[in-house]
């Protein structure tokens, strides 16, 4: 017997007592019913619920009524994130696409560091020429990574020696030096020493620890 029907004969006036077990039975019976369990709160429910008690949460100390400020806060810290990536992250990235991807007559995008790594793995195999070309290209591409200067499609290597000189002054003979090596074993076809190959690393350090003077103009 459900609990309807002990209230039904409760209405027209029969006495009924369940026992305690009798009356349990009933009340699980009950609410077994499809229209009980189709009221139950889902988990999406509950959730919305838990979200929704937070956002009411969000009142002042005093009571006065809902206040927005930790969300306008929120927002703010959200949107300087947003700004600094703006402002710090993205010339990073414009930047790379700037760099001119034509290098000394070859289309290359490699990285300064890359063509480090090329020019120290030629060297270890004993190619010179090659490694010296390297370590000169690595030259270039890291002084426009540092926007000292930009290497430009038609520059020469004695044109790029030369500007660079102008931030440099210091290594002004050596950067002409360096130059001379590049055509010869380049465009000459002429081997490259193991000296000559360490003597332009030697450039590629100093100019990498060297501040440069102010420098007007783009190759």
């Amino acid at each position: 017997m459900t609990v309807a029907v002990v209230l039904l004969i409760g209405a027209v006036g029969v006495p009924v007592d369940p026992d305690a077990p009798d009356a349990r039975s009933w009340l699980r019976e009950e609410l077994a019913k499809a229209q009980y369990t189709a009221a139950r709160p889902t988990w999406f429910d509950r959730v919305a619920q838990t979200f929704l008690d937070w956002l009411q949460s969000l009142t002042l100390p005093s009571g006065g009524g809902a206040s927005w400020l930790p969300v306008l806060a929120t927002l703010v810290v959200i949107a300087a994130i947003v700004a600094s990536w703006l402002v710090f992250g993205a010339p990073k990235l414009a930047l790379r696409r700037r760099i001119s991807s034509e290098l000394f007559g070859a289309v290359d995008q490699r990285s300064s560091a890359e063509m480090r790594t090329a020019a120290s793995r030629a060297a270890s195999v004993g190619d010179w020429s090659l490694a010296c070309e390297e370590i000169f290209r690595a030259v270039a591409r890291g002084l426009a990574e540092r926007t000292v200067l930009t290497v430009t499609p038609g520059t020469t290597a004695h044109d790029f020696a030369a500007q660079a000189g102008l931030a440099f002054p210091q290594s002004g003979a050596a950067l002409s030096s360096a130059a001379d090596i590049f055509d010869r074993v380049r465009y000459l076809e002429q081997a490259g020493t193991e000296a000559e190959y360490r003597a332009l690393t030697e450039l590629d350090a100093e100019l990498g620890a060297a501040s440069p003077a102010p420098l007007a103009g783009v190759l």
